[in-house]
């Protein structure tokens, strides 16, 4: 995370000074060198690099096995989310915060069968991020949004606030997808990795639930298993989790093993060897204005270039624009209104479906909850917003 001894000293006045702080941290201003190279709308692609496993469920013939491959692919997809591609020996870095408005669109998989893509910063107080994807051949599709609050306790604490669906438009099933919260160790070490903790369900339309149990190294890197996740499928009605059907187990990271009721192994999945699939934007000279890679294309340039000054001259010039834009009566927050996504205030599908866990929507947490218009999409082109650009005007 900091490679010079200058670096190190500014990470550590950077640690000392967000120590005193309480409360979220999402908006706060990291050192240049500690910045991804990609913003937080388009972590949703790492849902889609691995195209086949997006669409496996559509092709599984029980309710069991369709929702024993929605976890493959679940936890097939944490790695890439955890640490945005890099390869776990190269640590994490602090993606760059969105803006409100900030488009990441793009596709994967091969022609005529792609996964498809569109995410949104549809707030910036707080942070929320909504996304929809989509594969049209094999009717699988997903929506979900997320607002995440940051804390610094020695360790970085990301909690995330949202959920995601995925539906199989063959069995007209869905399927309600949780996010985990992260907790970014190693950071005082010089050594960050990310670790998830707690229990999280998958819960079926159908009446089956996967359990999911992250667990990880303790205290000081003292007992546990580094990224270890142990599940479960289950009929709902067995609430003491007595008689899974199948189970998974091993590290997310790394790989995992999937067993039946009788305990043998019908599939073992190699994460960390398994490669992911180009992802497809269009062309940087092609993008809308607010797509995310034409809007941070200075400050991704610097950060490949190592030039530091440049990621922060870059960063101040956007985000300086974006400050004086909420200014203005048309584009504060308060009347912004979003390109891809229509802005409700409860969803009966996941309503009913966190029923069965017990647990509630809470869209005043996220600003509403957040639809993908499908119609509405379908007629938009580019410039999406006129001559407005994220500078002001074009």
């Amino acid at each position: 995370m900091a490679d010079t001894p200058t670096q190190q000293s500014n990470l550590k006045n950077f640690l000392s000074s967000i120590a005193t702080i309480k409360g979220d941290l999402s908006n706060v201003t990291a050192p240049p060198f500690v910045l991804a190279d990609k913003s937080t709308t388009e972590f949703p692609r790492y849902w889609i690099e691995h195209p086949h496993l997006f669409c496996a469920p559509a092709h599984e013939t029980t309710p069991e096995r369709r929702l024993l491959a929605v976890l493959k692919w679940f936890l097939a997809a944490l790695r890439g989310q955890q640490y945005a591609g890099r390869h776990p020996s190269e640590g994490v870095k602090k993606p760059l915060n969105a803006f409100l408005g900030e488009l990441f669109l793009g596709d994967c998989g091969n022609p005529g069968e792609e996964c498809h893509l569109v995410s949104e910063q549809v707030s910036h107080h707080p942070p929320v991020t909504a996304c929809y994807l989509w594969n049209e051949k094999h009717g699988v599709r997903a929506e979900g949004y997320t607002r995440q609050e940051i804390t610094f306790s020695g360790s970085v604490n990301i909690q995330q606030i949202g959920h995601a669906v995925m539906h199989l438009d063959e069995y007209d099933e869905d399927y309600l997808i949780p996010l985990p919260n992260i907790k970014v160790k190693g950071i005082l070490t010089g050594g960050p990795y990310p670790e998830l903790n707690g229990t999280y369900d998958i819960v079926s339309s159908t009446g089956l639930i996967a359990e999911i149990d992250f667990t990880g190294k303790g205290f000081l890197g003292v007992g546990g298993s580094k990224n270890h996740v142990a599940a479960g499928v289950f009929h709902a009605n067995d609430t003491k989790r007595k008689s899974p059907l199948f189970t998974a187990e091993g590290s997310w990271a790394e790989s995992f093993v999937l067993k039946d009721a009788s305990g043998e192994t019908i599939d073992t999945y190699d994460v960390a060897s398994a490669p992911a699939t180009d992802f497809r934007t269009a062309d940087l000279d092609k993008q809308d204005p607010w797509e995310s890679r034409s809007a941070w294309a200075g400050v991704i340039d610097s950060i490949h270039s190592g030039n530091m000054q440049g990621v922060a001259d870059n960063k101040s010039k956007l985000e300086t624009a974006q400050r004086e834009m909420r200014k203005v009566p048309a584009t504060e927050e308060a009347s912004w209104k979003s390109v891809f996504f229509r802005k409700e205030m409860d969803s009966a599908v996941a309503t009913k479906l966190l029923g069965v866990i017990g647990k509630g929507l809470e869209p005043e947490k996220t600003c509403g909850v957040w639809r993908y218009d499908v119609e509405g999409a379908a007629k938009l082109e580019r410039p999406w917003r006129g001559t407005l650009t994220p500078y002001g005007g074009r």
